[in-house]
């Protein structure tokens, strides 16, 4: 009685007007997942104004979706996808989690620190189940299997890439999920052409990158994003006539490289005088796009669209190689706007607002404890905050600003470096040089001047707050080999240079 008093309870505080009632079922999740879209990879505006990408790029299905839902500006991953994998799945910012780079081969990492450091000891081999004792990594029920436990069916479509080459982690039906459509440990296909059996083998790649479970595709000229999309409806499909509400995550591993065009929309781009590569990516996001307009045509078929949460978001910014998200600096990995700032529209029928903007900064840990409290389930202790209250449009401006942190303590294709926002105002601090960069979001978005010098009080301030930050999640940093001791935290270096 205890029990059904307390589900009752939470239910009554969960539920606000007209949204839900007691005799009503949890709604159906589809989280659509891309790989590597950066924050103006689309023809919908995030930014104040539309860019030269938005103007180039096709996602018709994706302005539907903002049309029809919520369109959030500020919105952050991780700036490399392992990281904001295993957040999503965990809860956990990934200070606290430590898969800080990106996995592939148990017990090996693809950081090379230089002759001046030694790497840091972090969780290279991912994200395991509850329970597990694989060393370097992180074991826990996350999100799937708390979902699965609360009743729905749990689909898992594209990319894993949560768990390392022969860890349990590297099969998604170990983690929670109920179906698992060709997800692995690999971060990025082989090729994403059937007449290649999306295998990077032809081109003398091996096949340690080959796509698990579409052999029935093999030989045919159909692209991955297309197989992928077509077996996650039969999946969905399914679970409604079994009248189970049920946890789509759709994670693309569109538009990750390696860069081979979708030649259904190719010849969409011949007449612009682009170079050949931004051809073949323009076609990805565009086929991208097409597998959100049948995801969302089909839930509207099986009649389950009104009660369907629909969120669209990316793993990261877009990679060096691409055309860069203008006005926004940096790109894939690197701790500018490029990096991490990424597009995120929400839909929730009835409730969300239609075609609004919000501006609230949010975080990828943050579906943790959104999508479980849509599910109306218990959120376990979690570094992130529900959007819930945003989404029903209770968005009062907080007595403090909330602080977003990302760590990135790794050498590769980067120097490491670690960074808190709050408010307007953002802090990195860069670890080999143990020096800052301070911008003001508002007045520079594009992060062209470092206004350190200019705001003494502020700089301390803020890296203060980063220090307790990174403290609490007891963040690591590399090991200086001159003296065998870890690079300092910010405040430490902060100190050291003021007090000279």
């Amino acid at each position: 009685m205890y029990i059904a008093i307390r589900y009752f309870l939470a239910l009554a505080a969960f539920c606000t007007g007209s949204v839900c009632n007691a005799t009503e079922k949890p709604p159906n999740l589809l989280f659509f997942f891309v790989d590597d879209m950066g924050w103006q990879d689309t023809s919908v505006p995030f930014h104040s104004e539309p860019t030269l990408l938005n103007r180039d790029y096709r996602t018709p299905n994706m302005e539907k979706l903002a049309s029809q839902g919520l369109q959030f500006t500020n919105a952050y991953a991780c700036s490399i996808c392992s990281p904001s994998r295993v957040s999503l799945m965990t809860g956990q910012n990934a200070a606290r989690h430590k898969v800080t780079c990106w996995t592939l081969r148990k017990d090996t990492s693809p950081a090379r620190p230089g002759k001046q450091f030694l790497p840091v000891n972090w969780n290279l081999n991912g994200l395991q189940p509850a329970g597990d004792t694989t060393r370097r990594s992180i074991a826990q029920d996350c999100l799937p299997e708390l979902l699965r436990q609360g009743g729905y069916r749990t689909i898992h479509a594209g990319k894993g890439h949560f768990g390392a080459q022969g860890t349990p982690g590297a099969n998604p039906l170990n983690l929670g999920f109920d179906v698992n459509i060709a997800g692995s440990y690999m971060g990025g296909p082989g090729s994403y052409h059937g007449d290649h059996n999306f295998s990077a083998a032809w081109r003398g790649g091996g096949n340690i990158w080959d796509v698990p479970g579409l052999e029935k595709y093999h030989g045919q000229e159909i692209n991955l994003t297309e197989a992928v999309t077509r077996e996650a409806i039969r999946a969905v499909e399914k679970t409604v006539v079994d009248k189970k509400p049920f946890y789509l995550y759709m994670s693309h591993y569109a538009v990750h490289a390696p860069f081979e065009p979708d030649r259904r929309f190719l010849s969409n781009y011949a007449s612009a005088n682009w170079n050949l590569h931004k051809k073949k990516y323009a076609s990805m996001i565009e086929s991208m796009d097409k597998s959100l307009g049948d995801l969302l045509e089909t839930i509207d078929r099986l009649g389950v669209a009104e009660e369907t949460v629909v969120i669209f978001m990316s793993d990261n910014g877009s990679p060096q190689n691409n055309p860069r998200n203008l006005p926004l600096r940096g790109h894939k990995i690197s701790g500018y706007e490029g990096g991490n700032r990424v597009p995120l529209i929400v839909n929730w029928p009835g409730v969300t607002a239609e075609g609004k903007r919000n501006a609230t900064p949010v975080i990828i840990e943050d579906l943790f404890p959104t999508l479980l409290e849509l599910a109306r389930l218990e959120v376990p202790p979690n570094d992130g905050k529900s959007w819930v209250p945003i989404l029903q449009g209770n968005t009062p401006s907080p007595a403090t600003p909330r602080e977003l942190l990302w760590h990135y303590p790794n050498f590769y294709n980067q120097p490491p470096y670690s960074s808190l926002r709050r408010g307007d105002w953002k802090l990195l601090y860069w670890h080999q040089s143990q020096t800052f960069e301070l911008f003001n979001l508002a007045a520079d978005i594009g992060e062209t001047t470092n206004v350190a010098s200019e705001n003494p009080d502020r700089l301390r301030d803020m890296a203060t707050r980063l220090d307790r930050q990174l403290k609490d999640k007891n963040a690591q940093f590399a090991t200086v080999k001159a003296t065998g001791k870890p690079i300092p935290y910010p405040l430490a270096a902060f100190s050291s240079q003021t007090d000279n």
